[in-house]
């Protein structure tokens, strides 16, 4: 009977996923989006692609040799953070500048903080963002053969009406790997499946940017232009492959809907007041920054313990 109480230290939940399998599920997931970007891009959306990914791993490499640390680029994250950020460019940046942002993605977000698991927010979003301030002409040019017009977003905002059938499938302008929700739900799905992500954070976050739109967008319940919302800006990759990141999001099951809050209304107050059209990586990136707070005030309360002065 004494042989019940004889326990391991903790962990004492274990599970067969590693790090390394969970980014190779994350990379396999964001194939579909990858190919269809490849698709409707071409050969600058598959240049870009490989030099992102290529500069990540390499940064990592040489960081980790620079400072005498083991190599950690066999666990994927390099290659992820890679993949999502070229997902996140257009596919007419210079590819010199694609370089610096997977430099900066690795070395200035990820590893001068730790590397995996202690970077504070997304790296790739970092790298977009640190991108968009630094060659804002470049990084909100879509002008491409296929593509002449302005985004759907912009177009939306400037009065115009858009066609939310072409936004579901892809052919339109944007950046290589947001245009194609359909693309994206595929993955999603696989992550979902494989039980990567869940549906707490994606969920909150899209139901609550939904209601923010119908209640300031000015379009009433006009589920056309909401529709429109959902399917342009990337907000379907950034809710199920970059707000669902282990590292920047919260782990708690309350935290989790509150993260999405979060997102939901930060997206919305950037998109309908902001200067912008977009505003989802922004959005994630601060919401990021909120993490530490939000999982403060939604830790579960420990079995037994009472409230001070009781």
């Amino acid at each position: 009977m004494s042989d019940l109480f004889h326990v391991s230290s903790s962990p004492h939940v274990r599970s067969k996923d590693t790090s390394s399998r969970i980014m190779l599920y994350v990379a396999l997931a964001l194939l579909p989006t990858t190919a269809f970007g490849i698709y409707n891009f071409g050969y600058r959306a598959l240049i870009l692609i490989l030099v992102t990914v290529a500069t990540c791993v390499l940064s990592e490499w040489v960081f980790e040799k620079i400072i005498h640390k083991k190599s950690t680029i066999n666990d994927f994250s390099a290659v992820v953070t890679g993949l999502l950020l070229a997902l996140n460019l257009p596919a007419t940046l210079p590819w010199w500048e694609a370089v610096i942002g997977g430099v900066f993605a690795i070395v200035i977000v990820k590893m001068m903080f730790g590397g995996l698991g202690q970077n504070f927010i997304n790296p790739a979003l970092g790298a977009r963002c640190f991108l968009l301030i630094a060659f804002a002409a470049d990084m909100t040019n879509f002008v491409i053969d296929e593509y002449t017009g302005a985004t759907p977003l912009a177009a939306m905002r400037n009065g115009e009406a858009v066609n939310t059938m072409n936004m579901l499938i892809g052919k339109t302008a944007g950046t290589i790997g947001e245009t194609s929700v359909i693309a994206i739900l595929i993955g999603a799905i696989f992550l979902i499946l494989m039980g990567v992500i869940d549906l707490r954070i994606p969920g909150s976050y899209l139901v609550t940017f939904v209601i923010f739109i119908l209640l300031f967008g000015g379009h009433g319940l006009d589920w056309n232009y909401v529709t429109a919302q959902l399917c342009g800006g990337g907000i379907m990759l950034g809710a199920f492959f970059m707000a669902t990141d282990y590292v920047t999001s919260p782990i708690t099951p309350n935290g989790k809907l509150l993260f999405g809050v979060c997102l939901g209304v930060l997206t919305g107050v950037f998109r309908m007041f902001g200067a912008n059209a977009e505003g989802v990586s922004f959005a994630i990136i601060l919401s990021n920054l909120l993490v530490p707070m939000i999982e403060k005030i939604t830790i579960p309360r420990a079995f037994g313990q009472v409230k001070e002065g009781k």
